[in-house]
């Protein structure tokens, strides 16, 4: 899509006015010392990075002019948390911003609804990851995780993916009008450790190996949260059966992540 053709929430943004690093850097001065007319400029001048991140999530379902208005309140967020004194480009840190805000967006819209346990298990996780990085400084494996939440490193994985989309590294999200482009991998810390990678993709790579059957199950299972009967019911077979399946996919996504 051609930003520069688009005309979305009543803006024709071929009109909008393109700031420079430096513009945004003294108008963000002002921002800081209460100018709410420098805050309206500064929102005003990064419309076109909030379009290009949008541009991104065109094929959800949702409409241009709800995603656009959802990403310039991460702009905003952006514009108000931004700390001038650190040597990082605004849009830099304002892409994530917006990202964010737009994720949490169709999450929350989203018409696949994930169980309320699987969600405490996905920002229990989150948090016991945070708690090991600040005491050990390198981030734990996903077997620690679980051995700290008592749950088989399965449904850590299964509830961390079930509330988080993934995304390529080497995707770009923002390119300005210096030709500096930000990517994904730009907005992540380096762990250095390939294990923690490997171990996921082998995750990955054993769930896609099941039977549509199998992955339906586990579907079901873990992100509907769904009771064995319940999932019987619903896919027209007997609990013993459902339960033989799905040990059966645990099995097999043990044995092809060992």
């Amino acid at each position: 899509m051609n930003y520069n053709k688009v005309k979305i929430c009543g803006i024709n943004t071929s009109e909008l006015n393109l700031l420079t690093e430096k513009e945004k850097i003294e108008l963000l001065k002002h921002v800081k010392n209460g100018d709410e007319s420098a805050r309206e400029k500064l929102i005003n001048g990064n419309l076109r990075l909030v379009l290009s991140v949008v541009n991104r999530f065109s094929n959800r379902g949702e409409t241009l002019d709800d995603l656009f208005q959802i990403g310039c309140i991460g702009l905003i967020k952006a514009i108000d948390n931004f700390d001038i004194t650190q040597n990082v480009r605004f849009s830099t840190y304002a892409v994530p911003m917006i990202i964010g805000e737009i994720r949490r967006y169709l999450r929350d819209n989203n018409s696949v609804k994930v169980s309320r346990n699987m969600r405490d298990i996905a920002y229990k996780a989150m948090q016991i990851k945070e708690q090991i990085i600040a005491t050990k400084n390198t981030d734990p494996t996903v077997d620690e995780i679980a051995n700290e939440l008592g749950v088989p490193k399965e449904t850590v994985i299964l509830s961390l993916e079930s509330v988080v989309e993934p995304v390529s590294l080497n995707e770009p999200i923002y390119a300005d009008t210096n030709g500096d482009t930000v990517y994904i991998m730009d907005q992540i810390g380096d762990n250095n450790d390939d294990n923690n990678w490997l171990e996921e993709i082998g995750m990955k790579e054993a769930i896609e190996k099941l039977s549509t059957r199998e992955k339906n199950i586990l579907n079901l299972r873990f992100l509907e949260g769904k009771t064995q009967i319940q999932v019987a019911d619903k896919i027209g077979i007997s609990q013993a059966q459902v339960s033989r399946l799905e040990k059966n996919a645990m099995s097999k996504i043990r044995t092809n992540t060992d």
